[in-house]
């Protein structure tokens, strides 16, 4: 049998490879996306002291550091039975609001971008930042380094540090906001709005009025019809900070709608044994293995997940934007992956407007910042919307204050399942018996699963035995002398 192996895969967080499997006439047989890493922070958080959570956790990662903080110390406020004070709860929706602008600018105009902006026949030379540039011009490029550098302004004025904050507590924040750093904060939102604009005009002119693409995102290829995922507010529009989980199938009917202490009654875990990651499938439905339809619990939470679980969005603009995209694309709820892509540019207009939304309240600038705890922590669930995905943090504490137990289920591993599945798709409808495989097709199959922006090191967490080992010995010119493998 042959095989064809993507490695390393590209533009993501992490490491990872595909493997293409062949039968003799040169159709696909199987795809593996296959990640080598293990982080294992499930497990050396265990004797840990609870407070510690918000600052090891988002170790995790440097891409969402912030989704780990903030997920962390919103379990930290359920341990400590504590409600945060209102004044808390704007402050950290609004550090959050400037993470999301800086993460889906850099996932559409670095990773993604170079995908439709330069397209999967350009050379590989090209298929980058620096191609991107080019194409779009320094103008834009400029405001793209200026937004992510502004908004990580805001992440540092607001939580201590531009990458790990250190602002989150258990009943509130640690550091209240000057009027001189609120009304800079409005500016800043004022042109990430502008810029949100522009991104999805930039999105209009090169992909959408391409036939190409839009005939790529609507075919069957980079099609699954699955549950979809999403934080919702008491009106059930997008939320990226608080509200209940909601849940609809592929026919986008409410399936489910539950509160994070309930997130164990809904969601449970399967494990493979060659892979460190988990694979959370819907509990009511069960496991039936990689295969979409309602008769499967296999469920996705990605930007485009999160609009299809919501009835709208939270603010005009973007709320504009989201009706275009369903009109568009042939109403709710859109199964096509690629359209992903869009609807990360919609959540960025949301958080931008969200931003300004609260950086105009002048609560934010008062004093009181925090409850404070005055019972032992005892077990505590927090949930945020991570850009990949639903964040859940699960910890539970010993007589002594320290973790106990700790269960992660990050935006990434709810995705594992349908990202093993597109990228098997995207290769069985795109490489046909008796056709050459260029790179350019290749990098149609790399498509499949860079929409969910996966962060490969955040979702590896199981322990299914023993690790792994593949050590290749070349020469000076590059030749295999020895492979050794455990």
């Amino acid at each position: 049998m042959k095989k064809i192996i993507i490695d390393p895969i590209t533009r993501l967080e992490g490491h990872g490879k595909i493997t293409i499997f062949l039968n003799d006439d040169g159709s696909v047989a199987n795809v593996y996306t296959q990640i080598p890493e293990l982080r294992g922070f499930e497990k050396f958080c265990e004797g840990r002291p609870v407070e510690d959570m918000p600052q090891i956790t988002q170790r995790i990662c440097g891409v969402c550091p912030e989704a780990h903080h903030m997920a962390a110390t919103k379990a930290l406020d359920d341990m400590f039975h504590i409600e945060p004070t209102s004044t808390a709860k704007k402050i950290r929706e609004l550090l959050y609001s400037a993470f999301y602008v800086t993460d889906h600018t850099t996932h559409f105009y670095i990773l993604a971008g170079p995908d439709f902006i330069m397209g999967p026949d350009a050379p590989v030379a090209q298929r980058n930042i620096l191609g991107v540039i080019a194409k779009v011009g320094l103008d834009l490029a400029g405001q793209v380094l200026n937004t992510r550098k502004e908004n990580h302004w805001i992440i540092q004025a607001v939580g201590g540090r531009q990458i790990h904050p250190v602002f989150g507590l258990p009943g509130g924040v640690s550091k209240r906001i000057s009027e001189e750093d609120r009304a800079k904060i409005e500016d800043i939102a004022k042109r990430d709005v502008a810029f949100a604009q522009l991104s999805l005009k930039v999105f209009t002119d090169i992909v959408l009025k391409n036939k190409g693409y839009v005939d790529m995102i609507m075919s069957d290829a980079f099609t699954h019809q699955t549950y979809y995922m999403g934080l919702v507010d008491d009106k059930n529009k997008v939320n990226f900070y608080d509200g209940k989980v909601r849940v609809v199938d592929p026919s986008g009917k409410e399936f489910a709608k539950y509160t994070p202490a309930e997130y164990l009654e809904n969601i449970a875990e399967h494990v493979e044994p060659w892979s460190y990651t988990k694979f959370p499938f819907l509990k009511k439905v069960g496991w039936k293995g990689f295969v979409d339809g309602k008769d499967s619990g296999v469920y996705r939470a990605t930007p485009l997940s999160r609009l299809n679980a919501a009835d709208g969005m939270a603010t005009p603009l973007a709320q504009v934007e989201y009706e275009k995209m369903y009109t568009t694309l042939g109403g709710k709820p859109v199964h096509h992956t690629l359209a992903t892509h869009w609807a990360r540019l919609i959540e960025l207009l949301y958080a931008a407007e969200r931003l300004l939304e609260l950086s105009q309240d002048k609560e934010i600038t008062g004093p009181n910042i925090r409850n404070i705890p005055t019972s032992k922590p005892t077990e505590g669930v927090g949930i945020v919307e991570a850009p990949r995905g639903t964040l859940t943090h699960h910890y539970v504490a010993d007589e002594k204050g320290c973790i106990k137990k700790c269960n992660l289920i990050v935006g990434t591993t709810n995705n594992q399942a349908a990202i093993f599945m597109s990228v098997k798709k995207a290769a069985q409808a795109l490489i046909q018996p008796g056709k050459d495989i260029p790179e350019s097709l290749l990098d149609q199959i790399e498509m499949a699963w860079r929409p969910y922006d996966p962060c490969m090191s955040c979702s590896t967490h199981t322990l299914p035995g023993k690790m792994p080992l593949e050590i290749t010995v070349v020469d000076s010119s590059g030749c295999i002398v020895k492979k050794l493998s455990r």
